[in-house]
Order: structure tokens, then sequence, then C-alpha cells
């Protein structure tokens, strides 16, 4: 179904998050989202754009996601009508703007699913009604406060742990995990590429602790070097910075660079290319997962409704919104039995509460077609 679009709202709100969290990049304690709010000739559609504060995680960052949409993106876009599929390839001519693209085209389609009476988890292909969730641990200041916090989630039912890492905190704080939790706890780690090759040796003590992965250890643009350090670890090594496209989920399958691969939605452009890869690596044998950008109820209900599709098999960062937020802008998602339900009603299946948008909201532009 395709819509004409009357105008798009850019909407910046700011969401404190209920702790500190620490990457080797970066520590958020709140997060200065953009949500994207376009209006259509038959209702409207909500999208967030995962761009950070600063362009740490990727080149990304919110104010000039905002810039490019305005500048650039959204006039793009086809004058007469539009459905997902057209807004992609609109978008296409503009060099990388992933996340911007994605928050534009997510919100599109959102409003073409709700105007057909479709859900995001129908329209995409989804297999099941309810996902398993992990938690992403921030790096912490000590090994007792880490343990801490993992007792906490592994209390609340989550049925997967990951552990950020970097230089100085890998071997020492997954053994004491893995001893205090047991073999049973699954147990992963990411490094958002904090590693280089020459720390092979240390990253293969990782081996002992049987976990599912180490995610992202080495530079995002070095897919040779990845393979060769799939070769010296036993540990699987799963790419997410460095898979941008379909394209880019291909390369690395054959040069053996990961054997499992994070779907991000808004670091491939949207869901469209999301669905791509899974298909790709679903048909080579790879198992995927749906990683997180500490999104808000807008972005966990479309990746909750792709984390529900065959291929990913192993639990994704699709944590119930009381893992950041205090108040979420949407009906709160809440971990039962460490699941997650999927939104079956149309589009995204949420939609922002006025009042608690209308209090974080901290600037609103509209750009009319």
């Amino acid at each position: 179904m395709k819509l004409k679009i009357s105008g798009v709202e850019l909407r910046r709100i700011a969401m404190p998050l209920v702790a500190p969290f620490r990457t080797s990049f970066a520590v958020e304690t709140s997060r200065d989202v953009l949500l994207v709010r376009v209006v259509t000739s038959e209702g409207e559609g909500w999208a967030e754009c995962a761009a950070m504060s600063e362009p740490r995680y990727c080149s990304e960052y919110v104010d000039g996601a905002q810039d490019v949409l305005r500048k650039f993106l959204i006039p793009a876009l086809p004058e007469d009508s539009v459905d997902a599929a057209a807004a992609e390839r609109a978008l296409a001519p503009f060099t990388g703007h992933h996340m911007a693209k994605s928050a534009l085209e997510t919100a599109i389609l959102d409003a073409q699913l709700r105007a057909a009476g479709e859900s995001f988890g129908s329209y995409l292909g989804a297999a099941r009604e309810r996902v398993p969730c992990g938690v992403s641990v921030g790096i912490m200041d000590s090994v007792p406060e880490l343990l801490d916090a993992v007792e906490g989630y592994v209390a609340q039912g989550y049925v997967r742990i990951k552990l950020k890492i970097e230089p100085g905190w890998d071997v020492a704080p997954v053994r004491a995990v893995r001893e205090r939790f047991g073999d049973d706890l699954l147990l992963q780690v990411d490094a958002n590429a904090a590693y280089t090759l020459v720390d092979a040796q240390q990253l293969a003590k990782l081996d002992a602790f049987d976990l599912l992965l180490v995610e992202q250890p080495l530079a995002n643009d070095d897919m040779v070097q990845h393979a060769q350090l799939a070769k010296l670890l036993r540990t699987p090594i799963c790419l997410d910075e460095s898979i941008e496209s379909a394209a880019d989920a291909a390369a690395a399958i054959s040069l053996g660079a990961c054997s499992v691969i994070n779907i991000k939605p808004a670091r491939v452009g949207g869901y469209l290319e999301a669905r791509r890869i899974h298909d790709l690596a679903r048909a080579h044998g790879v198992p995927v997962w749906c990683g997180g950008m500490l999104e808000t109820g807008i972005g966990r209900a479309a990746n909750l409704a792709l984390a529900a599709l065959p291929g990913f098999t192993l639990p994704g960062d699709t944590s119930g919104s009381h893992r950041y937020f205090a108040t979420d802008i949407t009906p709160p998602f809440v971990l039962a039995d460490g699941h997650l339900d999927v939104p079956t009603a149309p589009g995204l299946g949420v939609e922002p509460l006025p009042d608690v948008l209308d209090a974080v909201t901290t600037s609103s532009e509209w750009i009319t077609l």
C-alpha cells in the first residue's frame, strides 16, 4: 500500500538511563533520541533513530542524522505516493547514513502497515509469538559490582548474559561470572572493536569459558584479520559493526570472518535490509541474533518483530524497558519467563504515550513535503 506523505516531524527527546552504561568506547548516562513521525493520507507512522550523541559506535551521531534527514533524505522521497520499498530506493543514492535512513524508512513502513492493518511481525515473517531475551552488561568499576549486576539480571529471568569487554577488563570478569553462575549460563562477550590481532593470545584465553561468541573483537573495517583471528580461537566470532549490508554479510561469510552475525536494523539501513541479511545467513547456516542500541519502546517493538524470524536462533539484546528507562515513552515491555511478547497490533503495535512524550521532548521540527 502506497501513501502520500504530507509532512515529517523530527522530535528530540531526553531519556535518562537508570544506570550509566559503559562500553569500550563511551559511557552513556542518558539518551538523546531522535524520533521520526511520518504523517500520511492514511494516518501516521513512528520510528526511532538509533544514532548516539557522539560518533563513537559508528560515524553517525544524532545531530548529523537530523541534519541529513532535513536536507537530503526527506526531500528525496517521491512526491506522489510512497511505501517502504520505494523509500529505500529513493534514499539509496545517498552514501552511508544508515541510521537516519532506517528511521525514515521504518516510520513509513509503520504508517503503511497501520493503514493495511498488518503487524511488523506478520510483514517481516515472524515465526514466534514471543522471543527469548538477553541483556547487555556494561563495563563496571569492579568485579564484585559486575557480579551483583549479573545476579540481578539472572534473577529477573534473562536467558543470556552479554559482558562488554576491553583490554584490561576481559578474562578476569568473564572467569568470575562463569565461576559464580556456572556452566549452564548462556554467556557471551562484546569488545566493540577494542582489540587488534596482536591481542589474539589474550583473546584465546576466553576459550576456556565456553562462551557463545566473542562479538566484534577487531576493527569494523577489517574482515581479513577477523578471518585470521577466527583460525586462532575456538570461541565463535560474531560481527556487529562490520556488517552494514547484506553484501557485507556475504563477504564475511565467504571469508570465514565470522560464524555468527548480530543484526541491528538501524546499522544496516532498516528492516528490509535486515531481513535480507537474515535470509542470507539462514541460507548459509549462520545463526543471527538481534542487537540493541538502548532503544525506547518504539525501537524495541520493531526489534522484537525482527527477532521472531526463524533464523534468529540466539537470544538478542531485546531487554525489557526497565533495563534502561524508569519510564518508557510507550507502555513498557515487561519480561516474563525470560521472554518478551511480539506486538501483534498493526504497524509497530505501540505508539508513544502523549503525556510522557511531551514531558521528555526537548525540540520538535516539522518538514512539509
